[in-house]
């Protein structure tokens, strides 16, 4: 088992742990385990203090950057909607679409600002009826339904665990060209079901070295840096 010595050596550029996460309680230090009890601190495995430590540098770094994100998102609403009442007010044409959409290029076309609203949808009762109709028409093509076909069926009508159901499979349903009436009626329903709830909006900033080149995203999302 590595001491503590040990595991700090292999990490020149840290310090030995911090009071993060560190009681004291009368003249001796302590640290709260997954129950809620005290453990003396000097009890605990040098390298479960050095993993405490890391987790909760980490974690105060991610909290800040998570802060100044949405500080920066506020910024970016804030003077975009500013931008659009001034146009609207000095010229008398707002900047963007009937939806909000709006896209900001700098003067020389190699910086820009994409505002997007999505619709927030939901699928009502009648989503039930049209997977009823879809079954009966699976049932009797039999052999004649591709399974590719079967495939996105069985996948747009699937709950997932946060009690979901796949929109873009749905969608891909409603592309499908077949004539059948059941089929028919079932896409009228899936389009019945439909509920828009609401919107959201997203931020979209690229640049290009110049005015042929292609738009290359500036990432804000972790999982995609």
């Amino acid at each position: 088992m590595l001491d503590e010595e040990t595991l700090i050596a292999q990490f020149p550029s840290r310090q030995p742990p911090e009071r993060g996460g560190v009681v004291t309680v009368g003249n001796r230090d302590y640290m709260t385990d997954p129950r809620g009890a005290l453990v003396p601190l000097g009890t605990i495995k040098a390298q479960d203090k050095l993993i405490d430590e890391t987790v909760r540098k980490i974690m105060g770094y991610a909290a800040n950057l998570s802060a100044q994100v949405a500080r920066f998102k506020g910024h970016c609403f804030d003077d975009i909607g500013s931008l659009q009442a001034l146009l609207d007010q000095e010229y008398g044409a707002k900047a963007g679409g009937p939806k909000g959409n709006v896209t900001l290029t700098t003067f020389d076309g190699l910086q820009r600002v994409t505002l997007k609203m999505a619709d927030l949808i939901e699928f009502g009762p009648e989503l039930q009826a049209a997977k009823k109709l879809v079954d009966e028409c699976l049932n009797d093509w039999s052999a004649d339904a591709g399974d590719e076909l079967r495939t996105i069926v069985n996948r747009a009508f699937q709950v997932d665990r946060e009690g979901r159901i796949n929109r873009a499979e749905i969608f891909m349903l409603l592309r499908a060209q077949i004539d059948d009436p059941r089929w028919k009626r079932a896409m009228d329903a899936v389009r019945d079901s439909i509920r828009v709830i609401g919107s959201k909006a997203y931020l979209a900033f690229q640049v290009r070295p110049s005015a042929e080149a292609a738009w290359a995203s500036i990432s804000i999302d972790l999982a995609r840096l």
